[in-house]
């Protein structure tokens, strides 16, 4: 035990040395893999426990925590983490369609515009959507989805919420660009939100993980729904074990940077949480998807570097340009890394579609 503590204080200053050299864009990309790796190791150990009762009773307090909890916390930190920055950088570094968020590489999908599309294609096949409908976006990012529905569903009415004005900016000149009169941007935080509408597809893509009470977050959902439409969501999850992402570790640093007040989900941990939706299918795809994802993320972000530059000293200031070209270029590499451990099969995908009950 005395080995182990002085073991985990030698790696708890090795590792913070290490992050005081990123500041100053020092560190290799190999070194930041191989320490990523390592942070994931760690996180393995202590999220698997020694038999299946174990950690069943680990799940279920963790959703029993999570009751006790608000919708959402730490939304407007949360925010300013990742659209601080001006939509510029994000159309330099994600795909022609702005999706944040996994894409799906088939064999016919060989770049990152075919992936992004890709997957977008699967959740209208899984949601079951159909031309006509009232859909619902929430979390809609800079509308990749929102726009894709509404370009190759025509008379369907697409409503999309999100938490950035300037989203919604760039969503309404996207609609003005392609003629499309089928959309609808609301901004809003989705914790707080109340409407009285009410639609035939529900969608929400990577939104879940920045919650917390999935039943009052659920509940809220299920009075958008009409009493035979479909909820179907995307979230990013771990197989076996949920965990919430906390930044009071010294090395907890994708927490502190990009996603203060997350949750991690476990890929079953929303089928505890049926009492005003019932799961109709659920779906799990490789983290490898997400891992080329971010991978491609990267090499765009590389490629672009004298465009970034200046975007990053204008928002940052010109002093902290340096660090924090690192630190978005480490958060991608970190997100690789993640979902790529064990060739996918730790952290991955999960899709869920539920009805109205």
């Amino acid at each position: 035990m005395v080995t182990s503590s002085v073991a985990e204080r030698a790696y708890g200053a090795a590792t913070r040395s290490v992050l005081a050299a990123l500041e100053r864009n020092l560190v290799p990309d190999a070194v930041t893999r191989r320490l990523t790796r390592l942070l994931l190791a760690s996180r393995l150990r202590q999220g698997y426990l020694p038999s299946a009762p174990l950690q069943l009773r680990s799940l279920l307090e963790f959703v029993h925590s999570l009751g006790e909890m608000p919708i959402a916390i730490e939304t407007d930190k949360a925010k300013s983490q990742h659209y601080e920055l001006p939509t510029a950088f994000f159309k330099l570094v994600l795909g022609r369609n702005l999706k944040y968020s996994s894409c799906y590489f088939t064999d016919g999908s060989s770049t990152l515009e075919d992936a992004e599309v890709a997957m977008m294609q699967l959740y209208c096949e899984r949601a079951k959507l159909q031309d006509g409908q009232s859909i619902l976006d929430v979390g809609c990012g800079w509308g990749s989805l929102s726009l894709y529905i509404a370009k190759k569903y025509r008379n369907c009415s697409v409503t999309g919420i999100c938490n950035s004005t300037t989203q919604k900016a760039f969503i309404e000149e996207q609609c003005r660009e392609n003629e499309l009169s089928n959309v609808e941007i609301i901004v809003a935080d989705i914790s707080k939100f109340e409407m009285e509408r009410s639609f035939d597809r529900i969608i929400s893509i990577e939104m879940f993980e920045h919650m917390k009470n999935y039943k009052s977050l659920l509940k809220k959902i299920s009075t958008w729904m009409k009493e035979d439409s479909l909820l179907f969501v995307h979230l990013f999850c771990h197989k076996t074990f949920p965990y919430l992402f906390e930044d009071s570790n010294d090395d907890d640093w994708i927490t502190r940077y990009f996603f203060s007040g997350g949750t991690m989900p476990s890929a079953n941990l929303l089928l505890y949480f049926q009492e005003d939706v019932s799961v109709v299918n659920h779906w799990l795809i490789s983290g490898t998807h997400y891992a080329r994802t971010s991978e491609e993320w990267l090499k765009r972000m590389d490629k672009s570097i004298t465009s970034i530059r200046p975007i990053f000293e204008k928002t940052y200031g010109k002093e902290s340009a340096t660090k924090w070209i690192a630190y978005w270029r480490t958060f991608f590499i970190a997100v690789a890394e993640l979902f790529g451990y064990n060739n996918g099969d730790e952290w991955m995908v999960a899709h869920y579609l539920f009805r109205k009950k």
